[in-house]
């Protein structure tokens, strides 16, 4: 069950970490952090950009040094196998409900933005670093997905301290990649476009990411299988998730109003302008 959950726990970390590039924080750091941008400061992109790598992959190290606290506690306890599946299994459907709004309620949703002031403030490194930081450890900033919170319980659950940091850094580490998706965007009109792009693509991802805590949820299941009273109704479980999820998915995006454009064509949102005044 160990092995089972560390995998598992690896696969949401990295869902998670590309899920939440699509939250304001992330979506500004790709404004913010840029060749553009970064020139018009007169800095070096890619020393800011790799400063913000380091410190969004030692955020990991942070979130992921709490989780491996946090085996030590389940592990003080001595569950069994079949107890450790079924906490995987109830908290992948917890999160997959609250992403797809299936019950109506969601987790809570953290509102801290990081503090635009750094950039006048501050030199290139301290601002990439400590945005990085902030951003990677997940909890600081905008959380606006439950598989942050199923990434914390599944690297608890492994028992395993090292796994719970390898995971934690691992998060960290692609949310801090994110920042390169822009390290060929010079242009201002490629720069919009790209972001016209980005912001299309976040119902497909939601969509992934419900879909990945969904299939957590039964691999869970059937790795818990050693005890059969739980294997049948957590498939089971499972199975009516899987098409719930789907059809309130499918509706939340079709009745999702459109955001406005402007007479070009692109989103009229900060973050998709090529230089913006401050980060989110």
């Amino acid at each position: 069950m160990t092995l089972c959950l560390s995998v598992l726990a690896s696969v949401v970390a990295v869902a998670a970490a590309i899920r939440s590039t699509w939250s304001p924080c992330g979506l500004s750091m790709l404004s913010t952090i840029t060749p553009l941008s970064e020139g018009g400061r007169g800095h070096s992109y890619r020393s800011t950009a790799a400063w913000f790598i380091l410190g969004s992959t030692m955020g990991g190290v942070t979130v992921g040094a709490v989780m491996a606290l946090g085996t030590g506690g389940v592990d003080g306890l001595h569950p069994a196998p079949a107890t450790l599946g079924g906490l995987a299994v109830a908290a992948a459907l917890v999160a997959a409900a609250s992403d797809s709004g299936i019950v109506g309620v969601r987790l809570p949703v953290h509102r801290r933005q990081v503090n635009e002031r750094w950039l006048d403030h501050y030199r290139p490194w301290v601002y990439g670093a400590g945005f990085g930081w902030q951003i990677g450890n997940g909890v600081s900033t905008y959380i606006t997905t439950g598989a942050v919170y199923l990434m914390i319980v599944l690297a608890a659950l492994t028992t395993v301290p090292m796994v719970a940091l390898v995971v934690g850094t691992a998060f960290g580490l692609v949310r801090g990649l994110a920042v390169l998706m822009t390290r060929h965007l010079g242009d201002p009109n490629a720069l919009r476009s790209f972001h016209r792009r980005f912001t299309a693509a976040g119902p497909r991802v939601d969509r992934g990411v419900i879909a990945v805590e969904v299939a957590v949820a039964a691999v869970a299941a059937v790795a818990a299988g050693s005890a059969r009273s739980l294997l049948v109704p957590a498939v089971a479980v499972g199975l009516v998730a899987v098409g719930l999820v789907v059809v309130v998915s499918a509706r939340r995006v079709a009745g999702r109003p459109r955001r406005a454009t402007g007479s070009a064509g692109a989103v009229d949102t900060p973050l998709a302008r090529p230089v913006p005044t401050a980060a989110d």
